[in-house]
Parts: C-alpha cells; sequence; structure tokens
C-alpha cells in the first residue's frame, strides 16, 4: 500500500460522513477524519505486507463507528502504557465524544479490524 491510501480513505469518510449528515469541517468530522488518518497509517507502518485496508463507517443507535481492517493478525498493544502515540491520540479523540477503542481478530482469524466508537453529536 501507498502513502496515497490514506487520501483515498479520508476521501471515502468525508464522503460517508457528509450522507450521514455530519457537517464537513465540523469539529466531529474533523476528529473522525484524523482517526482514520492515524488508524490507516498504522496499517501501513505495521502491517506494510497487507495489500488493502478497508474501512468501513457505521452508524446505528446515536453512535458512529469507525473500522479499518488489514490482514495483519497481529493485534496492537492497547494497555495503558503500551499503546503507541497514534492510538493514543486516536483513544483520545474517541474518548471525547464519549466512544472508545479496541480490536478484535476477523472471523477466520486471518486478519484483525480496529473499531473506533464515537457517539454523533446532537
Amino acid at each position: 500500500m501507498a502513502p496515497e491510501v490514506v487520501t483515498r480513505a479520508r476521501e471515502a469518510v468525508a464522503k460517508g460522513l457528509a450522507e450521514v449528515g455530519v457537517a464537513a469541517g465540523s469539529a466531529f468530522a474533523d476528529a473522525v477524519l484524523l482517526v482514520v488518518s492515524e488508524l490507516v497509517a498504522n496499517v501501513l507502518q505495521h502491517a506494510p505486507r497487507c495489500p488493502v485496508a478497508d474501512v468501513e463507517l457505521t452508524v446505528a443507535a446515536g453512535q458512529l463507528i469507525v473500522g479499518v481492517a488489514d490482514a495483519e493478525p497481529r493485534l496492537p498493544a492497547m494497555r495503558p502504557g503500551r499503546i503507541g502515540a497514534g492510538l493514543q491520540l486516536v483513544a483520545k479523540l474517541a474518548a471525547e465524544y464519549e466512544g472508545g477503542i479496541g480490536a478484535k481478530l476477523t472471523v477466520n482469524r486471518d486478519g484483525k479490524v480496529v473499531l473506533v466508537r464515537f457517539r454523533m453529536p446532537s
């Protein structure tokens, strides 16, 4: 994957945010786009042999969930003191919107997905 993947992921998510009524340039939209940038950049850094990273937005029950999946089954460190600077930033941004961050193996265990949950602003 090349660095322009981050730009394409941000553009796709910006379009998805607009489709669910999130105003472009709002603090919330900017936070979500920064999270997407960090997560896709993490794939580039920590799973460079993965040919793709799938980015998905889900909106349900007043929450927006960003999921970034890749083919690297190694889960990121999420414990305090072990989490990297990028994921610390992601966790902080999610917490600002009453959300959180987590990671799990994919169903067939040949990859992982990092999920970031936000409460949608009123």
